[in-house]
């Protein structure tokens, strides 16, 4: 909605500004509505706008100020907008870098006055009209791919805590997809370092697909309210594309904890009791009103893959089990396979997806997901026994599954492009034929003479089997 539009609205004044709440007082009962954006100016002459979450009487409103509230004084006039938050949307926003109001942040020009705008809040699309989300979304990762296929027009979740991966797999997986993906990528940076924001920038433009996506971001020195409203511009974006436009888009997240994060900053601000482990008593309605947005419609899809951080690694924190209750496929990753260099640190046994059924993929790769998991969770209960005895006191048997296990897990480990400059290995993507296939030949024994290090950060077991048979030439 445009602001000249708003001239009849009754102005408000303000009378209270503690941090980022903001109290303002309507006359007449004309108090807005709760989600309003109402807008002010600060005593520089920035603008700062504020949304409404309480109405605390008949004239007097609580809100969140989604910019820095610094010279903003009592008694200063408030005008409401006549609805919630509008941000530009459309083929004019294509290339950009915007904030959650949806103003350019990237020194390229102003977006033009008549870009179309949507409302920020929005009710998600009714069940009846939106679409199946089973078809297989292949990202040229192996052990993602194979354990935890994402679908197209569903939800994928990377969930693990500080430096196990998250951000590294998310921007492997922007490179793989986004590059040869039919449609429009929309990125969402939740309380993100300025640094990260920059890289993407940078990284979008030397891959060539800047012209294909947007780039939304709520800094992490922003206020809460900032941070915990930029994943709803995004999302307001991607549905333009997907209803207006009909156009498949991939929406990807970094990071949703910092969302519920912002969310709890804004609870305590507003004077609300907190509720488990000191998070809102919101917390699963405002991870449902993000996460059921996300849906296809017709024939349009909107993919998303979020990166969740695990606090203290604890997967009972109410926010991981709030958010991973509206995933298809949980992707988990564990330190103690970072600790041992395997990367990426997909923990096979803890992720999984609604996508492997045998009627979606087929009962082949099934079958050898269900061997590989299977053999995998076999080694780790014996795991104590090796460490305490030795592999010697294994039986025969289980020493041969042992062994296979360890091969699995080094030939699901793969070099990434975006880590090339780190690793010093060029980066590969693996049809999923090719790992069903290597994964095939550990299980049947095609490999229990090669080297355990020849399988490891390989692409496909051909990759595997050459750098093998240079191994022994070289000893030879």
């Amino acid at each position: 909605m445009s602001l000249d539009s708003q001239e009849t609205c009754v102005e408000g004044t303000v009378v209270a500004v503690r941090g980022a709440v903001v109290d303002v007082t309507f006359p007449d009962e004309a108090i807005p509505a709760i989600n309003d954006a109402l807008e002010t100016t600060a005593s520089d002459g920035r603008r700062i706008l504020l949304e409404v979450e309480a109405q605390r009487d008949r004239s007097t409103v609580r809100t969140i100020a989604l910019h820095n509230t610094n010279g903003l004084a009592r008694g200063q006039q408030v005008r409401p907008l006549g609805g919630p938050l509008t941000v530009p949307v459309g083929e004019a926003v294509l290339g950009r870098l915007l904030d959650v109001t949806g103003s350019a942040g990237d020194r390229k020009d102003p977006l033009p006055e008549d870009a179309p705008r949507r409302p920020i809040h929005a009710a998600p699309p009714p069940l009846r009209a939106q679409g199946k989300a089973s078809d297989p979304f292949r990202t040229g990762i192996k052990v993602v791919d194979l354990l935890t296929p994402l679908a197209q027009g569903g939800k994928a979740a990377m969930f693990g805590g500080a430096g196990v991966g998250k951000t590294v797999l998310v921007m492997e997986l922007i490179h793989s997809m986004v590059a040869g993906y039919d449609g429009i990528s929309v990125f969402s940076g939740i309380g993100e370092r300025s640094r990260e924001g920059h890289e993407m920038l940078l990284d979008m433009t030397d891959a060539g697909v800047l012209d294909r996506t947007v780039l939304v971001y709520g800094q992490m020195n922003e206020p809460p309210g900032a941070r915990w409203r930029v994943p709803m511009t995004a999302l307001t974006i991607a549905e333009h594309f997907r209803d207006a436009e009909q156009k498949n888009v991939l929406l990807l997240m970094d990071n949703v904890f910092r969302f519920v994060q912002a969310g709890s900053e804004v609870s305590g601000l507003l004077g609300r009791l907190p509720s488990r482990v000191g998070y809102q008593p919101t917390l699963a309605t405002e991870v449902a009103e993000l996460q059921e947005r996300i849906a296809s419609v017709g024939e349009a899809s909107v993919t998303a893959i979020e990166a969740v951080y695990v606090p203290a690694d604890d997967f009972t924190d109410p926010a991981v089990v709030a958010i991973a209750g509206h995933v298809d496929s949980m992707v988990v990753l564990s330190r103690a396979m970072a600790a041992d260099g395997m990367y990426p640190s997909v923990d096979p046994i803890a992720s999984s997806s609604i996508l492997l059924d045998p009627l979606l993929v087929g009962e082949e790769h099934v079958r050898i997901a269900n061997d590989v998991r299977r053999s995998i969770e076999h080694y780790r209960e014996l795991q104590d026994v090796i460490a305490l005895l030795g592999m010697e006191e294994l039986s025969r048997d289980d020493r041969k599954v042992v062994e296979r296990a360890r091969r699995l897990q080094r030939f699901l480990t793969q070099p990434f492009t975006v880590t090339e400059a780190f690793t010093g290995m060029a980066g590969v993507s693996v049809d999923l034929e090719d790992t069903i296939a290597g994964c095939r030949a550990i299980l049947e024994g095609e490999c229990d003479e090669w080297d355990e290090s020849s399988l490891f950060m390989v692409g496909t077991l051909e990759d595997a089997r050459a750098k093998e048979e240079a191994a022994r030439e070289a000893a030879s």
